[in-house]
This record gives C-alpha cells, sequence and structure tokens, in this order.
C-alpha cells in the first residue's frame, strides 16, 4: 500500500474546485491509456461539494462521460429516490446533467429493491456485480478503480466503516451490510478496507474543524480498527485533500509549504 500525501487548501470551496480538478485530469488521463475510467463516489458534504464542483467546472466536457464507470463506497440503506441516499444527492449535483451510459452508473441497491430489508443480501449482490465488472488484469473481486473518493468521518470512519464495529474487521468479503452504525440511518451497505485497497488510488477528503482531531488520528500511525481512515490506501497513491481547517491538528512537517 501506499504511503499518504497531504494536500492541503485555503477553504473548502479552494478544496472542492482542486479536487475536482484533479479527478478531470485522472478521468481523462485513464481514458486516453485504455479507453474508460473508473471511479467510486462517496457522499457528505465534502463528496457532494467536489461533485457540485465538477458539475460547474469548465473542464468537465474533457470527459467522455460515456466511458465511465461510477460505483459507490458506501450507501444509506433506504428506499430508492430517497433524498438520504448517496446516489439522490450525487443525481441531483451531477449525475443527471452530464451524459452518462446508464449501463456503467452501478448504485448500490436500495431498501425497497429485489432484496427487500435485507441489507446483507443487498451488500452480497453488489459483491456479485464489482466481481462481474473485474477483469483478469485486476487479480481479485473488484475493479481496479482508477480513483476512489472518501469523505472523512470526525470519528475516523470513511465509508460507513465505524470504529471498532464489525464491518473494519472485515479481510473476506468486498461489500457487508452495516447494522447499529452510530450515525443515522444505522443501516448501510459499505465496500471493505480490503476492496478499497484494490483501488489504484484513494482520495480522502476532510474540511472543516470537526474533522481536525479525525485527520490527526489516522495520520499519527493509527490502528484501522480504532481509525478505519488510517486503512485506507491505494495500490499506488494514498491522497489526502484537506482545508486548513482540517489540517490544523497535523505536524507542519507533514505537508510542504505550497500545498497550503
Amino acid at each position: 500500500m501506499s504511503a499518504p500525501q497531504v494536500v492541503v487548501h485555503r477553504d473548502k470551496e479552494l478544496m472542492a474546485k482542486a479536487a475536482a480538478a484533479r479527478l478531470i485530469t485522472k478521468i481523462v488521463d485513464a481514458q486516453t491509456a485504455r479507453g474508460f475510467a473508473s471511479v467510486v463516489l462517496t457522499g457528505g458534504r465534502n463528496g457532494n461539494g467536489l461533485l457540485a464542483a465538477l458539475a460547474e467546472a469548465p473542464a468537465r466536457d474533457a470527459v467522455d462521460w460515456s466511458r465511465l464507470d461510477l460505483w459507490w463506497g458506501d450507501e444509506r440503506f433506504l428506499p430508492d429516490g430517497d433524498p438520504e441516499r448517496n446516489y439522490t444527492q450525487a443525481r441531483q449535483v451531477l449525475l443527471d446533467s452530464v451524459p452518462l451510459d446508464p449501463a456503467r452508473v452501478h448504485p448500490m441497491p436500495p431498501a425497497d429493491g429485489p432484496y427487500g430489508k435485507d441489507a446483507d443480501a443487498a451488500a452480497a449482490a453488489y459483491a456479485t456485480e464489482l466481481a462481474a465488472a473485474a477483469g483478469p488484469e485486476d487479480h481479485g473481486p473488484v475493479p481496479s478503480f482508477d480513483v476512489l473518493l472518501l469523505g472523512v468521518g470526525p470519528d475516523t470512519h470513511v465509508a460507513s466503516l465505524f470504529p471498532e464495529l464489525p464491518a473494519v474487521y472485515e479481510q473476506e468479503r468486498t461489500v457487508v451490510g452495516v447494522h447499529g452504525a452510530p450515525k443515522p440511518p444505522p443501516t448501510r451497505t459499505s465496500l471493505t478496507l480490503p476492496a478499497i485497497r484494490a483501488a489504484r488510488e484513494v482520495w480522502l477528503l476532510a474540511a472543516g474543524a470537526d474533522k481536525a482531531n479525525a485527520a490527526a488520528i489516522a495520520l499519527s500511525g493509527a490502528g484501522e480498527v480504532q481509525a478505519p481512515a488510517a486503512g485506507a490506501r491505494g495500490r499506488s497513491r494514498t491522497l489526502w485533500l484537506l482545508d486548513e481547517a482540517a489540517a490544523a491538528q497535523l505536524p507542519r512537517g507533514l505537508y510542504p509549504p505550497a500545498s497550503a
């Protein structure tokens, strides 16, 4: 796994715009090299902020949206169209305004879908879908995502992997149902750390003073069970994208002056 790199921006708005520009470049480079790109989206205020910035970016038309595969790192297990679902929010801020191929958009199953209220069955179905999309070159049961985006919670959770809950211990399955999450809704579906670590690059987004302690803990060498964000690493790159408020508790030597 790659060692974390830290980039700090002045505020959350600049962080979102810079991350959107960085993501456009990564997608275009992957499409040029292989013909398609694969990205895992995240929800929350920072994930949605990035998507909103992407929607407004002048360079967004450089992306061939019809050759982009979209997956989700986690989902609130709620009915289709619920405003709290990550997929619903992503559609509102970006996806409905770009010419995606519907067959390449892979939302996690909703609570009123074919698996009913069974979050574990929904998670297993998503794992099967990921495995079907993986090729021989991926060497595993999930595609080698070009970029996997994650928000970081104040408690250091990423996706729906919360400190010391069963899902963060999972080493075999790629997607699990999450029960009893400490923030609502309590039932979710989530990629596991092994699936996250299959990505070429993992980008962790954190903005705001309420994320400062989490960033400091996760970047201080904490264990992944106590601080799941510490275990979110990409195969070739792990990038922490922060604003100054979220970086306030980090040692100044952890990131270069030019990144501020």
